[in-house]
């Protein structure tokens, strides 16, 4: 609870979609076994929050309900991006939700234009299955991308 602040400090940094204290205080509470940050010299300088979720999956052919992993957001400062700890962030996300939570797949929303982290979400299994038109409160279009656990 005492990174919060540091959590929504890097948020407000990093990206356009910003969520009240209490948002990121209800995801800790109710998904903390796969919440995570990162530290550099124990300093918070990522952090990624998820949740679960029932819902139709993104990849059986037959539709069916499943538990899946959303991740809500992440981000890693400026200075540290590029060294690897984003998809350090993801991938223990990821372990927590299939082994504490149980869900089967893990699935996220990315703008169109993030080519960085759409890299990083192909280059850790993930896949596009959707073009989500118009997303994002400015307009831009998003990429729902899944990744099964």
């Amino acid at each position: 609870m005492e990174d919060i602040e540091q959590i929504i400090h890097i948020n407000k940094d990093s990206l356009p979609e910003n969520y009240p204290h209490y948002f990121f205080i209800e995801h800790l509470k109710e998904y903390g076994l796969a919440f995570f940050v990162g530290l550099v010299n124990y300093n918070v300088v990522g952090y990624v929050m998820p949740r679960i979720e029932w819902g139709f999956s993104n990849f059986k052919q037959i539709p069916s309900i499943v538990k899946k992993g959303h991740i809500v957001s992440i981000a890693v400062e400026q200075h540290y991006r590029k060294m690897g700890i984003g998809s350090a962030l993801l991938r223990e996300s990821m372990k927590a939700m299939k082994e504490n939570y149980k869900a089967e797949e893990v699935y996220l929303e990315v703008r169109v234009s993030n080519e960085v982290a759409i890299n990083m979400y192909r280059k850790n299994g993930y896949k596009e299955v959707k073009l989500l038109k118009g997303y994002y409160a400015d307009g831009e279009d998003a990429y729902l991308m899944a990744c099964q656990l």
